[in-house]
Parts: structure tokens; C-alpha cells; sequence
């Protein structure tokens, strides 16, 4: 049975005290079947302002994306546990995911996104990735919630759909920087590869927006780094899919696949 103060707070809006009261119990392990009713409540209050941002980015910008209305009591849970945070900090309660083709679309979905919503904060985890993580992400203040926007490119995106699966079939701490040195490396590794893919991608696209018009000889080269950053894309592809198969075919075996 829910006591009638319970009932009262479910009844209306949970102030700042009240949730981040609630994370406390969470963090802690410590909650009751009226705890999970109020994180619930909490969670379904992100709804309104959820869909009015994922609205506006379909009529708006025209663009397709996918989302996740609540992050679940598990997620939010561990995050809790994670890191340093109250639970009325947490920017991805509710929020959706938009995967671009490259670099130059990246910058500009981030500057339409920005454009769209007056109340708009970006982290930019090219600049400073975390444990190898790549994207964009756009936090948008709707409605006094907040709603998380990643934008990540196609091979940013592979490489994230990578360490969640290295993630879910070996460690889950692989994730956020621990567990196997040796898949650590392999990330980091593969996330400077497409760093330096991405560096190539803006000088390639900053000489063609320049004013001083290209030689013959300048175009030539152009063309052939524009080839060679296809290719590396369709080979960093491959090897990306072809191991996220391989880890799914092996996902409940008992042996070490990380040799």
C-alpha cells in the first residue's frame, strides 16, 4: 500500500529536494515498492517535453531519428552509483539519437538543433571523448526537463555499438574505462583512428570552402584524399560489423574471447 504522502507527491510535481531525496535512496540501494512508484512518476514526467522535442526535430529539420522516452531504474540506478551526480542533474533521462554521415552533416545538424531550441547546452565529445566515446550531444531544456540530443556520425555511432557489446558479452565496466586492459587499448585505438579520419574530413572540406581557388594539381589531390577517407570509412565499416557479429555469436559462452 502507498502511504498518503506518497500518493500526495505523486499527485503533483516532485520539487528538486524531493527527486534528488529519491536519488539518495537509489544510490544507496536502500528503496522501497514506493520508491520505484515515485521514480517511475519522476521518469514519466520527462514525456510531454520528450515528444514536443522529437516533434520539433521531425517537422522542423525534417530529420528521422530514434529515442528513448525514459532511461530505465536500472540505468538510472548505476549512473548514481557511478559518478558524482544528484538525480535532478541526470541529462539523459529522456532522450533521442540522431546518426549523420559524417563530420561536415554533424556540424551542421548541431548548429540546426541549436538554432530550433532556445534553451540549448552542447558537449562536444570530439574535443574531450570519454574513454574513447565520440558524438555530439545537445541537452535541450524543454519545458524546465531536460532532453538529450546525440548526434554521432556512422563510424562514431559503429564504435559506440562496439564497447555496448563489449559491454554486454564480456565486462560491463568496459563501458566506462575499466575492465580488460587489452580491449581498453583496442577502443582507445580505434577511436584515434577515427579521430585523425575526422581531421582529414574537416581540412579536406576547409580547402574546398576556401577562397583561393585550387590548382589542377591541388583538385587532383583532393579527389584522392576524399577516395582514400571513403575507403578507410568502408574498411573501418567492416571490421566494426564483422566483430560485433563475431561477439554476438559468442554471447553467452563461457570462454575468453578477448585474446
Amino acid at each position: 500500500m502507498l502511504t498518503y504522502l506518497t500518493r500526495r507527491l505523486m499527485a503533483t510535481q516532485l520539487s528538486k529536494t524531493q527527486v534528488d531525496r529519491l536519488g539518495d535512496r537509489l544510490r544507496k540501494g536502500a528503496i522501497t515498492e514506493a520508491d520505484i512508484r515515485l521514480l517511475d512518476h519522476y521518469r514519466r514526467s520527462f514525456s510531454e517535453a520528450y515528444e514536443g522535442v522529437v516533434e520539433a526535430i521531425r517537422t522542423e529539420l525534417g530529420l528521422e531519428l530514434t529515442g528513448r522516452p525514459a532511461k530505465s531504474t536500472t540505468s538510472i540506478s548505476d549512473k548514481l552509483r557511478r559518478e558524482s551526480i544528484r538525480l535532478s542533474q541526470i541529462q539523459d533521462i529522456a532522450g533521442c539519437r540522431l546518426i549523420v554521415p559524417d563530420i561536415a552533416n554533424q556540424n551542421s545538424v548541431v548548429e540546426s538543433l541549436t538554432s530550433l531550441f532556445e534553451r540549448t547546452t552542447v558537449s562536444d565529445r570530439r574535443a574531450k571523448p570519454s574513454h574513447g566515446y565520440r558524438a555530439v550531444h545537445v541537452v535541450v531544456n524543454s519545458r524546465d526537463k531536460l532532453i538529450e540530443i546525440q548526434v554521432r556520425t556512422e563510424l562514431q555511432h559503429l564504435w559506440a555499438e562496439l564497447s555496448e557489446k563489449y559491454s554486454d558479452v564480456i565486462d560491463p565496466a568496459i563501458k566506462y574505462g575499466g575492465g580488460d586492459k587489452n580491449l581498453q587499448e583496442i577502443l582507445i585505438a580505434s577511436s584515434l583512428t577515427i579521430a585523425q579520419e575526422e581531421s582529414l574530413e574537416t581540412q579536406i572540406e576547409d580547402i574546398l570552402a576556401s577562397e583561393s581557388s585550387p590548382t589542377v594539381d591541388d583538385k587532383s589531390k583532393l579527389t584522392q584524399a576524399r577516395e582514400d577517407l571513403n575507403l578507410l570509412r568502408q574498411k573501418m565499416r567492416e571490421d566494426y560489423r564483422d566483430i560485433i557479429q563475431c561477439l554476438e555469436g559468442t554471447e553467452g559462452d563461457s570462454h575468453d574471447i578477448s585474446n
